[in-house]
């Protein structure tokens, strides 16, 4: 039986470094698209979005609101426009990303004691350019509110402006995330997501590529040391293991490490937990590529589930806002648990007892799926 699973090992190695689909997928995806993907978000937050202004009031007040505005680091006023038509057609040339419109009727409404407003308009296309834009219009607007609260307090000290414009401080804490970045916000998923894809990705070439070279559509070939059905699958998995030990390492571990991600977890523990992640995965994707049928199949089958399973995993969408058949539906999936583990590990400072649920189901997925590989390749050799 070693000698089987020794010689499926062997024939396997050869197998996956000797096809450029399968290194691409194995190595270089899983080396390279972290790198990309980490990279192009590292900035973490937007500044200094071009907007267009119009400011139809013409007043000191006016110009005051908007030079506070443009202080601001998240907005550079790039353009100043005599109407909407006008700053529309740079939002579709994209030369500007908003428009701040100021009525005729801002200064003299607050003169008088009434409420003023103003109008801005975003492309909703980048949604983090329209959080950048209202953050900056609704801190100015507070800011300029304080100031004409406190006017007319000639006598007042600064204690009791203070407190007249601010009755209530809110002091706001980011647990987590305190510069509030993008990447470290969405990164620590997509890491996980990542591995679980590119193995998928790969088993199922291998698997389309044994079944296309066969005549009969098979993926066992007619050979003695294949005749038990979890030596075949363990004898591929250890080479899978083996493999993604190494790249997990990598993306896990030195790509955050290279772009100042968060990284609280101990490395001790947080491999303990992805033991069972990686065992659950190898194990999904060697029974996920039974439905390959050709060597380009799995393009079609797997990576357009990348950006489903991100939004069933909870992280990117609230799990309170999914529905309950999907997060059940996400369940089957190694890569809901191992981003739940993950992120709480890795991003949150919890320990691997904080963690056993998704521990405990990463072991259960990985021996569902164990046995369900063993039963789809005895159907194979009853079939041979």
């Amino acid at each position: 039986m070693l000698r089987d699973i020794f010689y499926i090992f062997r024939r396997e190695f050869y197998t996956v470094f000797r096809d450029y689909a399968v290194i691409t997928f194995f190595v270089f995806l899983t080396l390279g698209y972290p790198l990309v993907y980490t990279y192009v978000y590292s900035c973490e937050v937007v500044r200094e979005v071009p907007v267009a202004v119009i400011d139809n009031a013409r007043t000191p007040l006016s110009r005051e609101f908007l030079s506070m505005w443009d202080a601001t680091p998240l907005v550079d006023i790039v353009a100043h426009c005599r109407d909407l038509e006008e700053a529309k057609e740079l939002m579709n040339r994209k030369a500007v990303y908003g428009i701040l419109e100021i009525p005729a009727d801002f200064s003299k409404d607050i003169n008088r004691g009434i409420q003023a407003h103003v109008s801005l308009f975003c492309n909703m296309g980048a949604l983090l350019n329209y959080k950048a834009l209202a953050q900056a219009a609704s801190d100015v607007s507070l800011a300029m509110g304080k100031q004409i609260q406190v006017q007319g307090m000639d006598y007042a000290s600064r204690i009791q402006e203070s407190i007249k414009a601010s009755p209530v401080t809110v002091s706001e804490v980011k647990l987590f995330n305190p510069q509030g970045g993008f990447a470290s916000f969405i990164m620590p998923a997509v890491l996980i997501l990542v591995i679980q894809q590119s193995l998928l990705l790969g088993v199922g070439t291998i698997a389309g590529t044994a079944r296309d070279r066969n005549r009969y559509g098979r993926m066992i070939p007619a050979n003695r040391h294949y005749r038990r059905p979890w030596c075949i699958v363990t004898g591929k998995a250890c080479l899978y293991l083996l493999v993604y030990f190494v790249m997990a390492y990598w993306v896990l571990f030195i790509v955050p490490r290279m772009f100042n991600l968060t990284q609280i977890a101990g490395k001790a523990e947080l491999m303990l937990f992805l033991f069972p992640f990686l065992l659950a995965c190898t194990f999904f994707a060697i029974s996920g590529s039974f439905l390959s049928k050709e060597r380009e199949q799995p393009f079609l089958l797997f990576v357009f589930t990348s950006v489903p399973l991100m939004f069933i995993s909870g992280i990117s969408w609230p799990r309170e806002g999914i529905p309950s058949y999907w997060i059940t539906f996400s369940k089957i999936f190694p890569s809901t648990h191992g981003i739940d583990g993950f992120v709480k590990m890795n991003n949150m400072g919890a320990t691997l007892r904080d963690v056993l649920p998704e521990y405990v189901a990463l072991w259960i997925l990985a021996t569902v799926y164990f046995v369900l590989a063993c039963v789809l390749y005895g159907f194979q050799l009853r079939k041979r």
